[in-house]
This record gives C-alpha cells, sequence and structure tokens, in this order.
C-alpha cells in the first residue's frame, strides 16, 4: 500500500503533466507542422508578418 507522500508526489506528477500538456500542445502542433512541411517556411518571416500593435 503506498503511503501517503507518495500519493501526493503521483498527485504533484500529474497536475505537473496537466499543466504542461495544457500549454504546450499548441506550440507543439505548429512546431510539427513547420519542421514536416515542404517547402519549409521560415520561421522569421511568419513571426513578421503580422502587425505589431501598441
Amino acid at each position: 500500500m503506498p503511503s501517503e507522500e507518495t500519493k501526493e508526489r503521483v498527485i504533484r506528477a500529474i497536475d505537473f503533466g496537466r499543466t504542461v500538456l495544457h500549454y504546450g500542445w499548441i506550440p507543439f502542433i505548429i512546431y510539427v507542422g513547420y519542421t514536416r512541411s515542404n517547402p519549409q517556411p521560415s520561421l522569421i518571416k511568419f513571426a513578421f508578418q503580422f502587425p505589431i500593435s501598441l
């Protein structure tokens, strides 16, 4: 039977994993799209095509 400390560590690890998955999913999909496309676009050109409004 796992101890309370082990249960807390598992719960924290699951919460951390959810957070990483939540904030990392869309950037991961964009990265895969850029690296697998043909011809491979330039990330600099993509970043500067949007107008900067302050």
